[in-house]
């Protein structure tokens, strides 16, 4: 159709992907790569997944990135392509992709990702600037079953509250640059700058965090109760919202 329309060549196109795939959660390693498990995760399974961006002309084709993005990215991205300016009366966590995907750059400009588990700050990946060290710092975990695997067969899913899952102080921390896989938990035996990388990312959770403000619920019973008044009418109230095209329907 957007070829028929000739949209095709005026267009991004983005396909983005969920979070890994649910048959990755039957074994250790995610069925997609060699990553830690699956859906429902923050582990690499659960976070490295695909998406594709096309865009006649202005992208070069053929270009793979291999740097973690984020859905919030989209936001700056656009804001940039409409020549428009950023809000300034708000953290922004995403960053314009264009440099990215045109191969102006090949790293992305996230020195931090914040992972969560909905409202929860599960992990942390650090990348810093003049390093190809990739850090990342697990909170907690959920807790699988049956043990030595990804699944939580328990809970059918995996939960991120306090009875579903194990804390760790301190953090697990991995080194992805040399164990994509997250098999190989550091320690201050094991890795020299294990406390100087901790520090550096408790640092930049309380800088994060620092940004934020609760949110209204919004799925209180005061913005779930039904409201005649908002929905969409095309007649009035009095008629119910019956429209001529439902009559019409109703008719045939």
């Amino acid at each position: 159709q957007l070829l028929h329309a000739r949209l095709y060549y005026f267009m991004m196109i983005m396909i983005i992907t969920n979070k890994g795939l649910r048959g990755s959660c039957f074994s250790r390693f995610s069925l997609i790569s060699t990553f830690t498990a699956g859906k429902s995760t923050n582990w690499e399974g659960g976070i490295r997944v695909p998406g594709i961006v096309k865009w006649t002309g202005v992208l070069p084709a053929g270009i793979q990135v291999d740097e973690p993005t984020s859905n919030m990215d989209i936001f700056p991205t656009v804001v940039s392509l409409a020549g428009l300016q950023m809000p300034r009366d708000s953290v922004i966590d995403g960053h314009d992709l264009m440099p990215l995907l045109q191969g102006r750059v090949t790293r992305s400009n996230h020195e931090f990702l914040f992972h969560y588990c909905n409202a929860y700050l599960n992990a942390v990946r650090w990348h810093p600037r003049q390093s190809d060290s990739v850090w990342k710092a697990f909170f907690f975990t959920p807790d699988f079953y049956p043990e030595n695997s990804t699944l939580c067969l328990h809970t059918h899913t995996c939960f991120c509250t306090e009875e579903y899952v194990t804390f760790h102080d301190p953090p697990l921390l991995f080194d992805l640059s040399k164990d994509p896989t997250e098999s190989n938990p550091l320690t201050p035996e094991t890795e020299s700058n294990f406390q100087p990388v901790l520090d550096a990312i408790r640092e930049a959770v309380a800088l994060h965090t620092s940004t934020l403000t609760v949110a209204p619920d919004q799925f209180s019973f005061s913005n779930s109760v039904w409201k005649p008044w908002l929905q969409p009418c095309c007649s009035s109230l009095s008629e119910l919202c019956v429209c001529d095209e439902d009559r019409s329907t109703a008719n045939q």
